[in-house]
């Protein structure tokens, strides 16, 4: 009926296939004890999970905050320097109607609203810098892209930066 080769090839096949259901699927090096096998419980050993990043705001930022939302209506009273209940409220309230997110605190964009933003002024380049104008000699910029200041708007730009012209 079936050949001696058809019966081995037939008997190889099948053992290829059960010996993978024969496995053990525990790795023990050879020398490891039943001891040191043992599967110890990970919840003794886990940590807390470390936090990173601002925790708290700092008492004098949040003076200069709430100073601002009083300044902005949005705060009555004095500045405490706490972020306390009324202050979280202020600045939810300005951001929501700014269109801005309330779930977190303060918001950058706010921030820089309220006028708050970050201070250039001890920037390696700001220091003694001016909106001069261009030395009496020197060509305006020419080309699609590229156009001269008209001198309010230049005027505008020194004012806004703080700076002398």
């Amino acid at each position: 009926m079936f050949s001696w080769q058809t019966k081995l090839v037939f008997l190889f096949s099948a053992s290829l296939i059960a010996a993978p259901a024969f496995a053990s699927h525990i790795h023990r090096s050879p020398t490891a004890s039943p001891a040191t096998t043992s599967h110890k419980s990970h919840k003794a050993t886990k940590k807390a999970p470390k936090l990173r990043g601002q925790q708290a705001i700092d008492a004098e930022r949040v003076t200069q905050i709430q100073t601002a939302l009083i300044s902005a209506h949005y705060l009555t009273g004095e500045a405490t320097g706490k972020w306390d209940d009324a202050t979280i409220a202020a600045m939810q309230k300005f951001q929501a109607d700014q269109g801005w997110q309330t779930k977190l605190t303060p918001d950058s964009r706010a921030l820089v609203k309220l006028g708050l933003g970050p201070d250039y002024s001890n920037a390696i380049n700001a220091k003694d810098s001016s909106f001069a104008a261009p030395p009496s000699g020197a060509k305006a910029p020419t080309g699609p892209s590229m156009s001269s200041i008209p001198p309010t708007q230049a005027s505008g730009f020194a004012a806004a930066a703080g700076v002398s012209q």
